[in-house]
């Protein structure tokens, strides 16, 4: 059982907002703060080489936590500034030429398919869209079937970032892994808030972020790529820590996922990452997804009784994003309404997910994403506030 008392005590700014931008960037548990402080006052008074040699241990033991988090080995885990850093070493990497065929999602992200194109735009590869099921989430079945010898990289955003949505991840891997395709997982909306397995959900690689469900830091992210699959890659990009220089005219890749990293780094948000992981999860993933979802169950309810709201969100199983629009507001007037009731929840533009919000014709959508330490009142506020703004 979650321990919401302590939880809000280590959450200080839970006591003034009611703060329910998760997917944006959630708000720091005191002991993520408190490790960044601590290493930075160490750099100040050490020197950031003595600081990072004298506190390697803790520094080393992040790619652990990253890994029991996903279920995957830390020699798997690269920690990286973001997840579009992690996202790009892992699919840069990837060889395409001309008829090769990439299949994403109606969902995919703006950064993922921007990347898309480029790559399509230099190699005459083509990016295939794979439909929808009745339910919004990607079609298994049209997959499947779309899948031939052509095909060199499957790559979904397991959870937009413009709804509730949550696509069907491992059933995706069984297909990848049954036909041999690479298959890449955006999961920075779905770590921190529900249980990520690599090993059950057949990735051959992940990326994610720190800042969001996480409650990390900002400029801080992570790239798992499979064992299996790692010595099929070189990154894009290298340097002597990712393959040392070991003779005048040679350099050797590193046998772990670190080939994805370079050498300096920002020590204090990686110990605050590993902060993060580490009390996520000592509550516990299983009890965080269940609040996650009873929260945002709550908050859907309740905004379908009220007049003129329309809930965006897709899938059979949403998740703890919650989208909507209000009729005879814009998304930004509704935020910044809300913000000036003390309440804190975001806007998604239909630039970040193009294809799902041109079929759908969706405008600016509010995003409220409520999470394991919000509360049941901060919902109800919200849905005060909406209510309210009905009756002007």
């Amino acid at each position: 059982m979650i321990d919401i008392d302590r939880i809000r005590a280590d959450t200080p700014a839970a006591r003034r907002l009611a703060y329910l931008h998760n997917a944006g960037a959630a708000l720091m548990p005191a002991p993520v703060v408190e490790a960044m402080k601590q290493h930075i006052d160490l750099e100040s008074e050490i020197g950031g080489y003595a600081a990072a040699d004298r506190e390697s241990g803790p520094l080393e033991s992040v790619y652990g936590s990253v890994a029991r988090l996903l279920n995957a080995a830390p020699d798997e885990i690269a920690l990286t500034e973001n997840a579009t850093v992690a996202w790009q070493m892992a699919f840069y990497a990837l060889q395409f030429r001309h008829g090769d065929r990439i299949l994403t999602a109606e969902a995919e992200y703006a950064a993922n398919y921007v990347a898309f194109l480029q790559v399509a735009k230099r190699t005459d590869a083509t990016i295939e869209v794979v439909p929808s099921d009745a339910s919004g989430e990607l079609d298994i079945d049209a997959l499947e079937r779309m899948v031939d010898e052509r095909v060199k990289l499957i790559a979904i955003t397991w959870v937009p970032t413009n709804g509730g949505l949550v696509n069907p991840a491992a059933a995706v891997g069984r297909i990848a892994r049954a036909r041999g395709i690479p298959y890449l997982l955006d999961a920075c909306q779905a770590v921190g808030q529900m249980a990520v397995d690599v090993e059950a959900i057949g990735c051959d690689m992940l990326s994610a972020t720190g800042r969001k469900f996480l409650r990390g830091p900002r400029g801080t992210g992570f790239l798992y790529v499979r064992r299996a699959m790692l010595q099929q890659l070189e990154p894009p990009m290298i340097d002597h820590f990712a393959a040392p220089w070991i003779s005048r005219e040679a350099y050797r890749l590193r046998d772990d996922a670190r080939r994805f990293e370079t050498w300096e780094n920002n020590y204090a948000a990686r110990l605050g990452l590993g902060a993060a992981i580490d009390y996520a999860l000592d509550i516990g993933i299983g009890p965080i997804e269940q609040r996650c979802r009873m929260l945002a169950s709550r908050l859907r309810s309740s905004l379908a009784s009220i007049s003129g709201i329309r809930i965006r969100d897709l899938g059979r199983a949403p998740g703890a994003i919650v989208s909507f629009t209000m009729e005879g507001y814009g998304a930004e007037t509704i935020v910044s309404s809300a913000a000036a009731a003390g309440i804190t929840i975001g806007v998604s533009s239909p630039s970040s997910t193009r294809i799902d919000a041109e079929a759908r014709s969706l405008p600016p959508v509010v995003r409220a994403s409520p999470h394991y330490y919000n509360t049941e009142a901060e919902v109800d506020r919200l849905i005060e506030h909406l209510a309210g703004l009905t009756r002007r």
